[in-house]
């Protein structure tokens, strides 16, 4: 099957120009989600900038536990995804397998661990909206940062649900040896995507959870 893998799709020539399209094509995808985080980051700064004590003041209802604890989650992601490239371009079939379940394994715990944080707002009423519950002068500039903090995280979670999603389907290809040393451009591509989010979360973590609660 893996002989059958390493033959180019019908509208390339040679197995290497289907795989640098496919790397154009995703580094292009990439692209177009770094606009699109890219105006979250920027309506978030202006607002930031604009008031300062209430975002520092909002931050200080994120856990920076978990939030710490997620971080280190994802970096431990990135690390098994980049071994799990790297075995597929080995052939090591049984360790691409270990590697990738190891890496799914690491995105569920991140996601429940965001489950939990999730839960913790509702709990104390700080989801903005209706049922929105803060004293204080600065209420409605921290309501305005919390929708900050559940919209750039929920889409972060969303693209997170996604990762998951490919990475089973890899994992499924790669059991039933779908992957070898010629052709593993599936394992290459996902796992950029993957790098992309764990490098998003890495500055929505200090943006969010440690700046200002000094």
């Amino acid at each position: 099957m893996a002989e059958q893998a390493t033959a180019p799709a019908h509208q390339f020539d040679t197995p290497i120009q289907q795989y640098e399209a496919s790397t154009l094509g995703m580094w292009v995808f990439l692209l177009t989600e770094i606009m699109f985080f890219g105006g979250m980051f920027l309506g978030y700064t202006v607002y930031r900038l604009l008031y300062p004590e209430a975002f520092a003041e909002g931050s200080h209802h994120l856990d920076v536990v978990l939030g710490g604890i997620n971080t280190a989650v994802l970096i431990g992601s990135s690390l098994t995804m980049a071994l799990a490239v790297h075995a597929a371009q080995m052939g090591e079939r049984q360790q691409l397998i270990r590697f990738l379940a190891g890496t799914l394994g690491l995105g569920l715990v991140f996601l429940g661990i965001k489950a939990i944080e999730y839960a913790h707002k509702f709990e104390a009423h700080l989801v903005p909206g209706s049922r929105f519950v803060y004293e204080g002068p600065h209420a409605p500039q921290v309501q305005l940062f919390l929708s900050f903090y559940f919209g750039m995280t929920g889409m972060h979670a969303l693209h997170m649900l996604i990762g998951i999603g490919l990475l089973s389907v890899l994992i499924r290809l790669a059991w039933h040896g779908r992957f070898s040393p010629d052709y593993h451009t599936p394992v290459e591509m996902i796992g950029l995507y993957w790098h992309f989010v764990d490098v998003v979360w890495i500055f929505l973590f200090p943006l969010l959870y440690l700046l200002g609660r000094h």
